[in-house]
């Protein structure tokens, strides 16, 4: 029988797992990092994209989009706390495709007081959204 660890993902506004799972798969700043039970202890800081919960072998993945934020591993638990999180059945396309229209607004309309740094981020995010979505349309 596989190893199991336990897993949290969380974001300010609520938890949206928690349980066991065989192994975990998260969009980190160097890359993606799949975590399976047993694992050395890290903590690494996510991008926006898709994290991917595999409950057991052969299960279908259950992913959850992540605007950023932070993983914490330990040998039987993990952690996600997410900037923002959202299961992936409730990514609105056009709320994302809004998002993308006005960060790109943002950015061709500097002004003295722009942030370009927000915009940015906020693009990325956008994009990231609109690329799981994509994603999930052609799993189906």
């Amino acid at each position: 029988m596989p190893m199991t660890m336990h897993v949290d993902v969380v974001s300010a506004e609520e938890s949206i797992y928690s349980g066991t799972a065989e192994m975990i798969a998260a969009p980190a700043e160097e890359g993606e990092v799949g975590v399976y039970a047993g694992h050395l202890q890290m903590l690494v800081r996510l991008n926006p994209g898709e994290l991917r919960i595999q409950e057991k072998e052969g299960a279908e993945p259950q992913p959850v989009f992540v605007s950023g934020g932070v993983m914490e591993v330990q040998p039987r638990h993990v952690t996600v706390l997410a900037d923002t999180a959202v299961r992936a059945k409730d990514l609105d396309e056009a709320e994302a495709l809004e998002a993308k229209k006005r960060a790109e607004e943002a950015l061709a309309d500097k002004q003295a007081d722009f942030d370009y740094a927000k915009a940015q981020a906020e693009l990325v995010e956008a994009a990231a959204r609109l690329q799981m979505i994509e994603k999930l349309r052609r799993r189906r």
